[in-house]
């Protein structure tokens, strides 16, 4: 597919008044809490298209550690694949109603109702004012219409989980040639799993547009591995993974040199705090994120990815609650196990079957199929995993 063919294509998106384009229209019923998770679980229940997820934070927090579950409360809320939001709290968290209504406003003017369950006469009055909110919510997105907009408009999230050496040798050099593809049409594509660069920080340090990327890409590995050994530990201590290990990978350094492919060859041009917003158009940029797999996504969906690239060699059902993950392996033997769970064999790349510009082609069709609206493996079975990264034990 040449470079015209691409800029040409289309995909049917949901315009925002914000601005931004979503390929899905889902009602977030969105818990500052966990002390508020279960009722959203109660209300999303009772909604068609309405999602929520389990917030094991919101409360005793230390202030860094407060602001990621802000940061990817109110990017879950602004993330362009929702229609609008209904926030629920207990009433006495941390994260309280009127931080979390200005943090969701600072980012987006989409619609949002909110409930503090302590002022609403319990769990009970608070489902029903919620339910009649979030249906209502529901019928005014069913009347928002699909229209067609260039593919530029996608921010598309990667990332890699379960990984093998033939991660790096086929699905996360496929994942690459579609973010160089992004980049070259006027698109984003977001590079995660900050834990995954050490040992090839060098390389894509070498990428940086600019002294100060460079500089911020070395800065986001020393934090980390700095933030580590301050509990006594080393990240090679649980990095690669007991399934990684299975897999063949035998270090870390190893596991970076193919985690690091999926950003293809283009130029860094950005690097993003864990859930802050994406600029549009801004190429190959990396986000600040933990190695784990639902906390890293979490990060990039919050950051306004509307879809995201996950690779596995070993296999994994991961999912998101708003944002489509479409899963490819380039281990052959894990397609055929996992085939359930997995959209897209990239092994035919190893075995010389196809090239990586055929499998390019059948994975950004793949992307335009599901952002017209064509369910994911891990969609279709409901899979919505969800974690917000952490600086620090509770308080």
């Amino acid at each position: 597919m040449d470079n015209k063919v691409m800029k040409e294509m289309t995909f049917m998106g949901y315009k925002r008044p914000d601005g931004r384009v979503g390929i899905r229209n889902k009602i977030l019923i969105l818990p500052t809490s966990v002390c508020a998770s279960d009722t959203t679980r109660i209300i999303a229940g009772q909604v068609e298209g309405a999602v929520t997820f389990n917030n094991q934070n919101g409360c005793s927090q230390i202030p860094a550690d407060q602001q990621l579950t802000m940061d990817v409360m109110a990017g879950y809320a602004a993330n362009p694949n929702v229609y609008g939001t209904v926030v629920i709290s207990l009433g006495c968290e941390g994260c309280q109603m009127d931080l979390v209504l200005d943090a969701i406003k600072e980012r987006t003017n989409k619609p949002i109702a909110h409930y503090v369950i302590q002022e609403n006469g319990g769990t009970i009055s608070t489902i029903e004012k919620a339910v009649r909110d979030a249906r209502q919510m529901a019928m005014d997105a069913s009347l928002v219409q699909k229209e067609q907009f260039p593919i530029s408009e996608l921010i598309v999230g990667t990332e890699c989980g379960g990984s093998d050496p033939t991660s790096g040798l086929a699905a996360n050099v496929l994942i690459g040639e579609i973010s160089d593809r992004m980049v070259e049409v006027g698109g984003t594509s977001i590079l995660s799993e900050t834990t995954e660069f050490i040992g090839a920080e060098h390389i894509l340090a070498k990428r940086g547009k600019d002294e100060r990327v460079s500089e911020r890409i070395y800065q986001i590995v020393h934090d980390y591995e700095k933030a580590i050994s301050m509990v006594g530990a080393e990240i090679r201590e649980g990095n690669p993974s007991p399934g990684n290990k299975t897999g063949g990978l035998t270090t870390l350094e190893e596991k970076s040199l193919g985690c690091i492919h999926k950003g293809g060859h283009s130029p860094v041009n950005e690097v993003y705090d864990y859930g802050k917003d994406v600029d549009r158009n801004m190429g190959l940029v990396i986000m600040d994120t933990p190695g784990n797999d639902p906390s890293s996504i979490a990060g990039m969906v919050a950051g306004g990815s509307q879809i995201c690239l996950f690779s596995t060699g070993r296999g994994t059902p991961t999912g998101n609650p708003i944002c489509p993950v479409i899963k490819i392996t380039g281990n052959r033997e894990t397609y055929a196990n996992m085939e359930d769970n997995l959209d897209i064999d990239a092994s035919p790349y190893i075995y010389g079957k196809k090239t990586l510009e055929q499998l390019g082609d059948e994975l950004l069709l793949e992307m335009k199929e599901v952002a017209d609206g064509k369910l994911t493996k891990a969609e279709a079975l409901g899979y919505t995993e969800m974690a917000i990264a952490r600086v620090c034990n509770y308080m």
